[in-house]
């Protein structure tokens, strides 16, 4: 009971601290004409509801693209149809075609903010007290521990909730993904990962390890039996899941290529903005996309991308265990953020994800990873006007850490380790001193963001090597110690 209790007053706290950094934040506000990712979500409510579902992803006079046009699956545009839905009875204000855009007032703030709340309580958090209490071989105490710590990661809470996005749903439906698999609900699992696709296009990052997981549980019962009636299953769940969340768009071979052109928008380069991966940070030196064709680019970032994530993924196949699905998770995300192509500074959450699971296993350097990862949105969040929302879920996040995970005693005997991770902190504190205080030299105007983005590169490429070797070679991973389910 005493567990539950402290587990509940952790979710309470998760939940303080989310609606804190909504009060008065969001991307875009009184920036006109695109406004930011708040208008983005506001504007999918808009289309959803006033035009007919063949014109969601289409450019026309009522729905033009080049405003925040829909660019996320069928099951985004579903859910932005149902909050629209509620908004129309509270005000149609908020979602009048075409002449609501930027629509910025305190009750319509209030409804936003409430959408991703909600989002989160059904979706995110069960999952994840789930999971935690579903850890075996761990203490109650070190549950609660795990959760909380999870709860406070400031990265996810700075872009939903400052930001303002939905990651939490299509990172929920993941975890519900890696929670029926660790339980052996293969069909769950398979089911709630479609949900997490069909949410968000970047849930690719995920796939590979669960179908490679998967698929090495169909080779270890036999496809002569049990193994092919297991991947029959499967594959009937994905293709029916599939199927229903894309029912509306089947009718018209039209329709299916113009949302897929809409998710994968191959011609808008490389990469944006000062995104912390490879071909970001290589741009410095070597012009990437001046010297190669988009078509050379492509090819390049998607050989990089599969040579990184192979090993894990040939490993998880002939030996599918829990403990290596989830570092499998991990390589891969990572993998796909570092050399993929069109990577997003707000994808780095696709990797915190998974290392968020396995923060019992490795405390000290995920914990690590996790303040790196939120650095690295660092120039996002300050567009934003989220300093002090960022230094403050920081700082509590660390200590949190430091405290209920006891990350020192883990590493008390690795002084060279410990010392490399103060270093990192005072560089990262540093950075985010000068990038909010001093003005840029005229002639370099992004060189605190570019900064930031080649330190958190240089860290999350250790980061992929540090993982990837504790997979690999680490003898534990062979089945012997199953820390879920």
């Amino acid at each position: 009971m005493e567990t539950w209790s402290l587990a509940a007053l952790s979710v309470l706290l998760g939940l303080v601290v989310r609606w804190s950094v909504s009060l008065n934040f969001y991307s875009g506000a009184g920036k006109p004409p695109l406004y930011g990712d708040y208008e983005a979500q506001r504007h999918w409510q808009e289309i959803t509801y006033n035009l007919p579902i063949n014109q969601w992803y289409f450019n026309t006079s009522d729905n033009n693209l080049q405003y925040w046009g829909l660019d996320y699956p069928p099951l985004t545009a579903y859910h932005s149809f149902l909050c629209a839905y509620i908004a129309n009875l509270i005000n149609p204000d908020w979602i009048a075609l075409n002449t609501s855009h930027g629509y910025e007032s305190p009750t319509h703030k209030l409804f936003m903010r409430t959408t991703v709340f909600i989002a989160d309580l059904i979706v995110y958090i069960p999952g994840l007290v789930l999971y935690c209490f579903c850890l075996k071989e761990t203490s109650a105490n070190k549950k609660v521990s795990i959760l909380l710590c999870i709860l406070l990661y400031p990265g996810l809470i700075l872009i939903d909730y400052g930001h303002f996005q939905y990651n939490a749903v299509s990172l929920g439906f993941a975890l519900w993904g890696v929670l029926g698999l660790s339980c052996n609900w293969h069909l769950l699992g398979s089911l709630a990962f479609c949900l997490a696709l069909n949410y968000k296009q970047m849930e690719l990052y995920h796939a590979l390890p669960f179908f490679c997981y998967l698929l090495g549980k169909c080779f270890k019962q036999g496809l002569n039996g049990r193994g092919l009636a297991l991947l029959m299953k499967v594959a009937f769940t994905v293709v029916a899941s599939f199927a229903l969340c894309w029912l509306p768009f089947l009718t018209d071979l039209e329709q299916i290529l113009e949302v897929l052109r809409r998710l994968f928008p191959v011609d808008r380069g490389l990469f944006e903005d000062k995104v912390a991966n490879v071909w970001c940070s290589l741009s410095i030196l070597l012009k990437i996309k001046r010297i190669l064709s988009p078509h050379t680019q492509l090819l390049l970032s998607f050989a990089f991308t599969v040579l990184a994530l192979l090993p894990a993924c040939i490993k998880l196949t002939l030996q599918p265990t829990l403990k290596g699905f989830k570092f499998a998770l991990v390589n891969c995300s990572l993998a796909f953020f570092l050399f993929s192509f069109q990577v997003h500074e707000k994808s780095i959450l696709l990797v915190s994800m998974p290392v968020c699971l396995i923060i019992n296993e490795v405390p000290f350097v995920s914990t690590w990873f996790l303040l790196v990862s939120t650095f690295s949105m660092l120039p996002l969040l300050l567009k934003d006007g989220l300093l002090l929302p960022y230094i403050v879920t920081t700082l509590t996040f660390l200590l949190v850490s430091v405290t209920v995970l006891s990350v020192h005693e883990k590493t008390s005997e690795e002084a060279v380790g410990l010392k490399k991770f103060i270093v990192s902190v005072i560089m990262m504190a540093v950075l985010t001193f000068t990038s909010a205080t001093l003005i840029p030299p005229v002639r370099f105007p992004d060189l605190f963001p570019v900064l930031i983005s080649c330190v958190s590169c240089a860290h999350f490429m250790v980061f992929l090597i540090y993982f990837n070797i504790v997979y690999l070679w680490d003898s534990q991973n062979e089945g012997n110690r199953k820390k879920t389910c």
